[in-house]
């Protein structure tokens, strides 16, 4: 069977978008009602993310919610557990993103196991390092039908991601500035140069640009330069004001389609 993601590039090109969202945020039971009412506003990929207490990359935003999660009484198996009927109730892609320690904890064998049974398609690991991934768990990620999801940044080289490229499937995922995560105001002239350097080097994976898209403006500028783009920080505040289903699916016409 195809995996999803290439089957979601595939049907729609281009103006894809994908949601970030904290498993067991703002309640311990919300992971699975966010991720039918996001499909139901309209996401086209949506990214779950493992909460962590120390997730070095993440912004005050994810932080929080982060450590809410935790509060909330969110652990691996309790998610596993949560998303048992995924797949009987949702259709598009969906990725795991996280840090590799809780993952390690799990045990890779079993948690890579865990999510091909539940019906997960990607791993975003942002601290594997590459060497790693290729030298130790490639064949692990492959045999259960797993992509994993590298991220670049303006800082990447050309040489490392043309590696990345070769490694990756599914998508490669371009962090627009070398920050952390955090809902920014619009897209600069020096990430737009970062953005066609990539788009100059011929890649074969499509490009999902993530870190400071936060309403239909960045979004729409983020889809010039990449096949969609990745919303995380501004959706987990408005799930902090208002998580309800019509409030998800407004947010999602909000930054699709505002008109």
């Amino acid at each position: 069977m195809k995996n999803r993601i290439d089957q979601a590039f595939q049907d729609k090109k281009r103006d894809l978008l994908n949601v970030y969202f904290t498993a067991g945020y703002p309640a311990l039971e919300d992971t699975m009602r966010v991720a039918v009412a996001l499909e139901e506003g309209g996401a086209d990929v949506l990214e779950i993310g493992l909460p962590f207490s120390d997730p070095v990359a993440d912004g005050p935003t994810i932080q929080a919610s982060s450590t809410q999660a935790l509060e909330n009484g969110m652990t691996l198996v309790k998610l596993f557990d949560q998303l048992k009927d995924l797949r009987s109730r949702v259709s598009i892609p969906v990725l795991m993103m996280g840090y590799i320690n809780p993952v390690l904890q799990y045990g890779i064998e079993r948690f890579c196991a865990k999510c091909e049974e539940v019906g997960v398609d990607g791993l975003i690991l942002p601290d594997l390092p590459m060497y790693e991934y290729e030298e130790l768990y490639q064949p692990l990620f492959e045999k259960h039908g797993l992509y994993n999801v590298f991220l670049v940044t303006p800082q990447t080289s050309d040489n490392r991601i043309k590696k990345i490229d070769e490694l990756s499937n599914g998508f490669i995922y371009m962090v627009a500035a070398s920050s952390i995560t955090g809902a920014k105001s619009d897209i600069s002239a020096t990430q737009v140069e970062y953005f066609n350097r990539v788009n100059a080097m011929g890649l074969k994976n499509p490009r999902m640009i993530g870190f400071g898209i936060s309403n239909y403006a960045t979004f729409s500028k983020a889809c010039e330069y990449a096949d969609g783009a990745i919303v995380g920080s501004a959706f987990i505040k408005q799930l902090s004001q208002d998580a309800s289903d019509q409030a998800i699916k407004l947010f999602v016409k909000s930054i699709k389609n505002p008109s």
